[in-house]
């Protein structure tokens, strides 16, 4: 028993058994036939149908309802995988939130609040500028002192005169000194800040504490040693040791130098002898020009440092032109073809 599937137009032998839906598409299946087909009989096994012959142009006549289809020899197609069942729609006592977050990057604000900041950099030139200009007064001050001494050996000076050039030295050899201590705050302020940033910036914090670089910066005689210390540590944090070596230990060494220059000259400050007091006066114009030296010294490490910003690489790659081939040799071959090359 054939039927046919009226969305498909497949023919299933559904035998002696009437179906309802094709099997392929889920069609409905039409009435079978009266007259079952006999290619789908059990008996029809070895010999195939035999049909009577027709006319040329007379084709048999289909039943009503039926048509023509090529059928796939073999078993029916297996049926399609159903999907699986979703479930139950899900229900929520609320808006779920688990959506709607917006992700919003931390602010530089606050990754600025875990750096410490230091003297801006417009503040530190102009405590060197300023340092560097009383230094140079206070060296001119004392090569006129000088001179009146020499002028004193011969004839007396008028008080006015002798008065202002020993209290104008007092005071520029006080100023000088505040604006060493002024400049040694500022300066230790902005290393502390720079070396902060510099480890925050590596990832990690900075391995000195603040009060280590303070104290090792602020202490007259442990200076000498610690600054240039936390200087050259902050130059390889920053890779730049190599750009910054030569004028750190150029500073270094006339730093030395200046400050045994001022330890001597204060020593030997409470003569009262006109020679003492003269060779005194010479010494502390030394002093002074290797101070303002020092100073303008200080001044070109700190520019080296705060000309690269911390962000910014110390090397930029650049894209360059491919490997030319090698150009042939213009100039002549040294031995001759002819001859044999020399030992």
């Amino acid at each position: 028993m054939i039927q046919v599937c009226s969305q498909c137009g497949t023919r299933w032998n559904v035998r002696d058994r009437q179906r309802l839906w094709c099997p392929r598409c889920n069609g409905a299946l039409m009435a079978p036939g009266t007259a079952a087909d006999p290619r789908w009989s059990p008996r029809a096994t070895t010999h195939p149908p035999t049909h009577p012959p027709t006319q040329q142009g007379n084709t048999p006549r289909l039943p009503t309802r039926f048509r023509w289809i090529a059928v796939r020899p073999g078993p029916p197609p297996p049926p399609r995988r159903r999907r699986r069942p979703l479930g139950p729609t899900p229900r929520y006592l609320s808006i779920p939130r688990w959506g709607l977050v917006d992700h919003v990057a931390p602010s530089t604000d606050a990754e600025d609040a875990t750096v410490k900041k230091g003297a801006p950099p417009t503040v530190i030139r102009a405590a060197l500028l300023s340092t560097a200009t009383i230094f140079g007064l206070a060296a001119v001050i004392h090569v006129v002192r000088y001179v009146l001494l020499l002028v004193n050996r011969t004839s007396l000076l008028p008080p006015l005169v002798a008065g202002g050039a020993l209290w104008l030295g007092v005071l520029f050899s006080l100023a000088a000194i505040v604006s060493v201590m002024l400049t040694a705050v500022m300066m230790t302020s902005w290393l502390s800040g720079r070396r902060s940033a510099v480890y925050h910036f590596r990832g990690h914090d900075d391995p000195r504490p603040t009060w280590a670089l303070w104290v090792g910066c602020l202490t007259p005689v442990l200076n000498l040693v610690w600054a240039p210390v936390f200087l050259i540590e902050l130059a390889h944090a920053e890779q730049s040791q190599a750009r910054l070596r030569g004028p750190i230990t150029t500073w270094w060494i006339a730093w030395l130098f200046s400050t045994g220059i001022s330890i001597f000259g204060i020593a030997t400050s409470f003569t009262t002898e006109p020679q003492g007091i003269a060779d005194n006066t010479v010494t502390a114009i030394v002093a002074y020009l290797v101070g303002l030296a020092t100073v303008l010294l200080l001044w070109r490490v700190f520019d080296g440092f705060v000309r690269k910003p911390v962000e910014r690489p110390l090397h930029r790659w650049v894209i360059v032109a491919p490997d030319q081939p090698a150009e042939a040799e213009s100039s002549a071959a040294v031995e001759s073809d002819q001859r044999e090359p020399a030992a």
